[in-house]
Protein backbone atom coordinates (compact mmCIF):
# COMPACT_ATOMS: atom_id res chain seq x y z
CA UNK A 1 0.00 0.00 0.00
CA UNK A 2 3.30 2.27 0.52
CA UNK A 3 4.36 1.78 -2.70
CA UNK A 4 0.77 2.62 -4.11
CA UNK A 5 0.71 6.23 -2.10
CA UNK A 6 4.04 7.04 -3.22
CA UNK A 7 2.94 6.48 -7.27
CA UNK A 8 -0.50 8.77 -6.37
CA UNK A 9 1.44 11.19 -4.71
CA UNK A 10 4.36 11.10 -7.64
CA UNK A 11 1.78 11.30 -10.49
CA UNK A 12 0.07 14.05 -8.56
CA UNK A 13 2.75 16.04 -7.84
CA UNK A 14 4.20 15.74 -11.56
CA UNK A 15 1.38 16.89 -13.04
CA UNK A 16 1.13 19.54 -10.78
CA UNK A 17 5.18 20.70 -10.92
CA UNK A 18 7.10 19.21 -14.28
CA UNK A 19 5.71 21.98 -16.73
CA UNK A 20 7.20 25.24 -14.55
CA UNK A 21 10.27 22.83 -14.53
CA UNK A 22 10.49 22.18 -18.23
CA UNK A 23 8.89 25.09 -19.39
CA UNK A 24 12.23 26.65 -17.43
CA UNK A 25 14.39 25.17 -19.25
CA UNK A 26 16.57 27.75 -21.16
CA UNK A 27 18.33 24.66 -23.12
CA UNK A 28 15.01 23.32 -25.13
CA UNK A 29 15.22 25.73 -28.10
CA UNK A 30 18.41 24.30 -28.50
CA UNK A 31 17.80 20.67 -28.62
CA UNK A 32 14.25 20.45 -29.99
CA UNK A 33 14.77 16.68 -30.37
CA UNK A 34 15.36 16.02 -26.42
CA UNK A 35 12.93 18.68 -25.43
CA UNK A 36 10.40 16.93 -26.84
CA UNK A 37 11.59 13.36 -25.09
CA UNK A 38 11.19 15.14 -21.99
CA UNK A 39 7.64 16.12 -22.35
CA UNK A 40 7.12 13.36 -23.95
CA UNK A 41 8.37 11.10 -21.38
CA UNK A 42 6.87 13.35 -18.59
CA UNK A 43 3.25 12.38 -19.67
CA UNK A 44 4.17 8.81 -19.93
CA UNK A 45 5.50 9.11 -16.29
CA UNK A 46 2.67 10.00 -14.62
CA UNK A 47 0.33 7.85 -16.83
CA UNK A 48 1.86 4.84 -15.41
CA UNK A 49 2.14 6.03 -11.85
CA UNK A 50 -1.66 6.24 -12.12
CA UNK A 51 -1.91 2.63 -13.70
CA UNK A 52 0.69 1.06 -11.09
CA UNK A 53 -0.48 2.72 -8.22
CA UNK A 54 -3.82 1.49 -8.77
CA UNK A 55 -2.27 -2.17 -9.52
CA UNK A 56 -0.20 -2.02 -6.55
CA UNK A 57 -3.40 -1.95 -4.55
CA UNK A 58 -4.64 -5.02 -6.35
CA UNK A 59 -1.48 -7.07 -6.51
CA UNK A 60 0.46 -7.52 -3.02
CA UNK A 61 4.10 -7.56 -3.51
CA UNK A 62 5.12 -11.03 -2.15
CA UNK A 63 3.21 -12.21 -5.25
CA UNK A 64 5.80 -10.60 -7.42
CA UNK A 65 8.48 -11.54 -5.82
CA UNK A 66 8.39 -14.93 -5.17
CA UNK A 67 8.25 -16.01 -9.06
CA UNK A 68 6.19 -16.15 -11.92
CA UNK A 69 3.94 -18.76 -10.83
CA UNK A 70 2.88 -17.64 -7.96
CA UNK A 71 2.16 -13.85 -9.56
CA UNK A 72 0.25 -15.78 -12.15
CA UNK A 73 -1.83 -17.73 -9.29
CA UNK A 74 -2.50 -14.03 -7.85
CA UNK A 75 -3.75 -13.27 -10.76
CA UNK A 76 -5.98 -15.86 -11.59
CA UNK A 77 -7.66 -15.93 -7.81
CA UNK A 78 -7.84 -12.04 -8.80
CA UNK A 79 -9.88 -12.55 -11.65
CA UNK A 80 -12.14 -15.72 -10.79
CA UNK A 81 -12.16 -16.19 -6.86
CA UNK A 82 -14.94 -14.75 -5.19
CA UNK A 83 -13.22 -14.48 -1.70
CA UNK A 84 -10.02 -12.64 -3.71
CA UNK A 85 -12.19 -10.10 -5.39
CA UNK A 86 -14.30 -9.90 -2.37
CA UNK A 87 -11.49 -7.35 -1.53
CA UNK A 88 -12.44 -3.85 -1.92
CA UNK A 89 -8.92 -2.80 -2.77
CA UNK A 90 -8.40 -5.29 -5.11
CA UNK A 91 -11.52 -4.05 -7.14
CA UNK A 92 -10.89 -1.07 -6.92
CA UNK A 93 -7.45 -1.27 -8.03
CA UNK A 94 -8.02 -3.65 -10.98
CA UNK A 95 -11.27 -1.16 -12.44
CA UNK A 96 -9.36 2.40 -12.07
CA UNK A 97 -6.17 0.52 -13.78
CA UNK A 98 -8.21 -0.98 -16.64
CA UNK A 99 -10.66 1.80 -17.42
CA UNK A 100 -7.21 4.13 -17.39
CA UNK A 101 -5.32 1.93 -19.65
CA UNK A 102 -8.75 1.94 -21.78
CA UNK A 103 -9.63 5.84 -21.54
CA UNK A 104 -5.62 6.09 -23.35
CA UNK A 105 -6.04 3.31 -25.90
CA UNK A 106 -9.60 4.78 -27.40
CA UNK A 107 -8.24 8.84 -26.93
CA UNK A 108 -5.68 7.52 -28.82
CA UNK A 109 -7.35 5.81 -31.55
CA UNK A 110 -9.66 8.88 -32.30
CA UNK A 111 -6.74 11.28 -32.86
CA UNK A 112 -5.16 8.86 -34.92
CA UNK A 113 -7.78 7.95 -37.27
CA UNK A 114 -9.92 11.39 -36.46
CA UNK A 115 -6.79 13.03 -38.06
CA UNK A 116 -6.09 10.03 -40.71
CA UNK A 117 -10.02 10.94 -42.12
CA UNK A 118 -9.56 14.81 -42.30
CA UNK A 119 -6.30 14.41 -44.05
CA UNK A 120 -8.19 12.07 -46.56
CA UNK A 121 -10.88 14.73 -46.94
CA UNK A 122 -8.66 17.47 -47.45
CA UNK A 123 -6.43 15.39 -49.79
CA UNK A 124 -9.54 14.73 -52.54
CA UNK A 125 -10.67 17.97 -52.21
CA UNK A 126 -7.55 19.09 -53.10
CA UNK A 127 -6.83 16.64 -56.10
CA UNK A 128 -8.88 18.94 -58.59
CA UNK A 129 -7.19 22.22 -57.98
CA UNK A 130 -3.67 21.02 -57.71
CA UNK A 131 -0.94 19.57 -59.55
CA UNK A 132 1.93 17.61 -58.70
CA UNK A 133 5.14 19.19 -59.38
CA UNK A 134 7.87 16.50 -60.06
CA UNK A 135 10.42 19.37 -59.65
CA UNK A 136 9.55 20.59 -56.71
CA UNK A 137 8.45 17.17 -55.58
CA UNK A 138 5.33 18.74 -53.90
CA UNK A 139 1.48 19.58 -55.01
CA UNK A 140 0.91 22.49 -56.38
CA UNK A 141 -2.35 24.50 -55.25
CA UNK A 142 -3.98 27.04 -57.33
CA UNK A 143 -4.71 29.54 -54.21
CA UNK A 144 -3.45 33.27 -53.94
CA UNK A 145 -2.81 33.19 -50.09
CA UNK A 146 0.86 32.05 -49.10
CA UNK A 147 0.96 28.85 -48.16
CA UNK A 148 3.52 26.04 -47.56
CA UNK A 149 2.55 22.72 -45.11
CA UNK A 150 2.33 19.03 -45.16
CA UNK A 151 -0.24 16.29 -45.53
CA UNK A 152 1.27 13.42 -43.37
CA UNK A 153 0.95 9.85 -43.47
CA UNK A 154 1.69 6.78 -45.68
CA UNK A 155 1.23 8.47 -48.58
CA UNK A 156 2.25 12.09 -47.38
CA UNK A 157 3.40 14.56 -49.62
CA UNK A 158 4.13 18.50 -49.03
CA UNK A 159 1.88 21.19 -50.22
CA UNK A 160 2.41 24.71 -51.73
CA UNK A 161 0.53 27.18 -53.28
CA UNK A 162 0.59 29.57 -56.67
CA UNK A 163 0.76 32.36 -54.12
CA UNK A 164 3.45 31.11 -52.28
CA UNK A 165 5.43 30.21 -55.31
CA UNK A 166 5.25 34.20 -56.39
CA UNK A 167 5.96 35.31 -52.77
CA UNK A 168 9.07 33.33 -52.37
CA UNK A 169 12.12 33.37 -54.23
CA UNK A 170 13.51 29.73 -55.76
CA UNK A 171 16.16 29.04 -52.58
CA UNK A 172 13.10 29.64 -50.23
CA UNK A 173 10.64 27.64 -51.89
CA UNK A 174 13.21 24.92 -51.76
CA UNK A 175 14.31 25.77 -47.90
CA UNK A 176 10.61 25.52 -46.60
CA UNK A 177 9.55 22.35 -48.82
CA UNK A 178 12.74 20.79 -47.07
CA UNK A 179 11.41 21.94 -43.60
CA UNK A 180 7.91 20.50 -44.57
CA UNK A 181 9.65 17.31 -45.71
CA UNK A 182 11.51 17.11 -42.46
CA UNK A 183 7.98 16.38 -40.86
CA UNK A 184 7.09 14.00 -43.35
CA UNK A 185 10.12 11.91 -42.74
CA UNK A 186 10.42 12.70 -39.17
CA UNK A 187 6.63 11.52 -38.49
CA UNK A 188 6.19 14.62 -36.34
CA UNK A 189 2.25 13.60 -36.54
CA UNK A 190 2.81 11.00 -34.46
CA UNK A 191 4.89 12.93 -32.10
CA UNK A 192 1.82 15.66 -32.26
CA UNK A 193 -0.25 12.74 -31.45
CA UNK A 194 1.35 11.30 -28.68
CA UNK A 195 0.96 14.86 -27.09
CA UNK A 196 -2.70 15.41 -27.62
CA UNK A 197 -4.04 12.12 -26.62
CA UNK A 198 -2.74 12.49 -23.01
CA UNK A 199 -4.42 16.26 -23.06
CA UNK A 200 -7.54 15.31 -24.53
CA UNK A 201 -7.94 11.70 -22.33
CA UNK A 202 -7.48 13.81 -19.09
CA UNK A 203 -8.12 17.61 -19.65
CA UNK A 204 -7.27 20.42 -16.89
CA UNK A 205 -3.85 19.22 -15.90
CA UNK A 206 -1.41 21.25 -16.84
CA UNK A 207 1.90 18.67 -17.49
CA UNK A 208 -0.84 17.17 -20.61
CA UNK A 209 -1.72 20.86 -21.73
CA UNK A 210 1.68 22.26 -21.82
CA UNK A 211 3.22 19.42 -23.48
CA UNK A 212 0.20 19.44 -26.02
CA UNK A 213 1.23 23.09 -26.84
CA UNK A 214 5.18 22.93 -26.47
CA UNK A 215 5.28 19.68 -28.35
CA UNK A 216 3.69 21.58 -31.06
CA UNK A 217 6.00 24.04 -31.26
CA UNK A 218 9.18 21.91 -31.01
CA UNK A 219 8.69 20.21 -33.90
CA UNK A 220 8.36 23.37 -35.91
CA UNK A 221 12.42 23.75 -34.43
CA UNK A 222 13.20 20.49 -35.09
CA UNK A 223 12.03 20.61 -38.55
CA UNK A 224 13.95 24.21 -39.37
CA UNK A 225 16.58 22.45 -37.69
CA UNK A 226 16.74 19.74 -40.47
CA UNK A 227 16.01 21.81 -42.94
CA UNK A 228 19.00 24.52 -42.20
CA UNK A 229 21.70 21.62 -42.37
CA UNK A 230 21.45 22.29 -46.18
CA UNK A 231 19.95 25.46 -46.79
CA UNK A 232 20.76 29.06 -45.28
CA UNK A 233 19.55 30.11 -42.27
CA UNK A 234 18.22 33.75 -43.86
CA UNK A 235 16.53 32.11 -46.66
CA UNK A 236 13.94 29.91 -44.05
CA UNK A 237 14.13 33.49 -41.92
CA UNK A 238 12.64 35.33 -44.57
CA UNK A 239 10.32 32.60 -46.10
CA UNK A 240 8.59 32.29 -42.31
CA UNK A 241 8.06 35.93 -42.45
CA UNK A 242 6.16 35.57 -45.77
CA UNK A 243 4.10 32.59 -44.53
CA UNK A 244 3.79 33.84 -40.73
CA UNK A 245 0.11 34.81 -41.81
CA UNK A 246 -1.10 31.85 -43.30
CA UNK A 247 -3.68 29.39 -41.90
CA UNK A 248 -2.94 26.12 -42.07
CA UNK A 249 -5.77 22.87 -41.63
CA UNK A 250 -5.38 21.96 -38.37
CA UNK A 251 -4.61 18.09 -39.36
CA UNK A 252 -1.31 19.40 -41.75
CA UNK A 253 1.94 20.73 -40.04
CA UNK A 254 3.14 24.13 -41.86
CA UNK A 255 5.71 26.13 -42.03
CA UNK A 256 3.72 29.63 -41.14
CA UNK A 257 1.82 29.79 -37.97
CA UNK A 258 1.81 31.57 -34.71
CA UNK A 259 5.49 30.75 -33.99
CA UNK A 260 6.84 31.80 -37.13
CA UNK A 261 7.99 35.17 -36.17
CA UNK A 262 9.41 33.89 -32.74
CA UNK A 263 11.61 30.97 -35.12
CA UNK A 264 12.54 33.57 -37.08
CA UNK A 265 14.61 35.25 -34.70
CA UNK A 266 15.91 31.73 -33.57
CA UNK A 267 17.31 31.11 -37.09
CA UNK A 268 19.21 34.69 -37.43
CA UNK A 269 20.91 34.36 -33.71
CA UNK A 270 21.53 30.16 -33.52
CA UNK A 271 22.47 29.17 -30.48
CA UNK A 272 25.53 26.82 -29.68
CA UNK A 273 24.06 23.32 -29.68
CA UNK A 274 24.04 21.30 -26.26
CA UNK A 275 27.44 19.46 -25.34
CA UNK A 276 27.92 15.80 -24.68
CA UNK A 277 27.48 16.02 -20.86
CA UNK A 278 24.21 18.44 -21.49
CA UNK A 279 22.96 15.52 -24.06
CA UNK A 280 23.78 13.00 -21.38
CA UNK A 281 22.45 13.98 -18.47
CA UNK A 282 19.07 14.97 -20.78
CA UNK A 283 19.27 11.29 -21.55
CA UNK A 284 19.41 10.63 -17.81
CA UNK A 285 16.77 12.28 -17.26
CA UNK A 286 14.32 11.25 -19.87
CA UNK A 287 15.30 7.59 -18.73
CA UNK A 288 14.35 8.36 -15.05
CA UNK A 289 10.90 9.84 -16.05
CA UNK A 290 10.23 6.67 -18.07
CA UNK A 291 11.54 3.25 -15.70
CA UNK A 292 10.78 5.59 -12.80
CA UNK A 293 7.34 4.25 -11.94
CA UNK A 294 7.91 0.93 -12.86
CA UNK A 295 11.42 0.78 -10.51
CA UNK A 296 9.51 1.85 -7.87
CA UNK A 297 6.65 -0.49 -8.40
CA UNK A 298 8.68 -3.22 -9.01
CA UNK A 299 10.83 -2.77 -5.82
CA UNK A 300 8.64 -4.44 -3.11
CA UNK A 301 8.48 -7.08 -5.55
CA UNK A 302 12.53 -7.60 -6.06
CA UNK A 303 12.61 -7.13 -2.13
CA UNK A 304 10.56 -9.78 -1.28
CA UNK A 305 12.26 -12.07 -3.95
CA UNK A 306 15.73 -11.44 -2.42
CA UNK A 307 13.74 -12.23 1.05
CA UNK A 308 12.47 -15.34 -0.10
CA UNK A 309 15.37 -16.96 -2.04
CA UNK A 310 18.71 -15.46 -1.14
CA UNK A 311 18.83 -17.51 1.38
CA UNK A 312 19.54 -20.68 -0.84
CA UNK A 313 22.67 -19.13 -2.06
CA UNK A 314 23.91 -18.56 1.74
CA UNK A 315 26.47 -21.36 2.83
CA UNK A 316 24.72 -21.66 6.40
Amino acid sequence: MTVAVVLAAYGVLAALCLPRLLRRAAWADRAPRLAIAMWLAAGASVIASAVLSALAVAVPAAAVGHGLAELFAACAALLGDETALGSAGARAGLAVSGLLLVRVAAVGASVLFGARRERRRHAAALSPLGRHDLDLDALVVDYDECLAYCLPGRKGHAVITTGALRSLAPEQVAVVLAHERAHLRGRHHLLLAAAETPALAFPRLPLFEQARAEVARLVELLADDVAARRHQRIHLATALVRLATGKTPAFALGAGGETALTRVRRMLHPQAPLGRGERAAGRLAVTALLAGPAALATAPGVAAFLAHHCHSFLPF
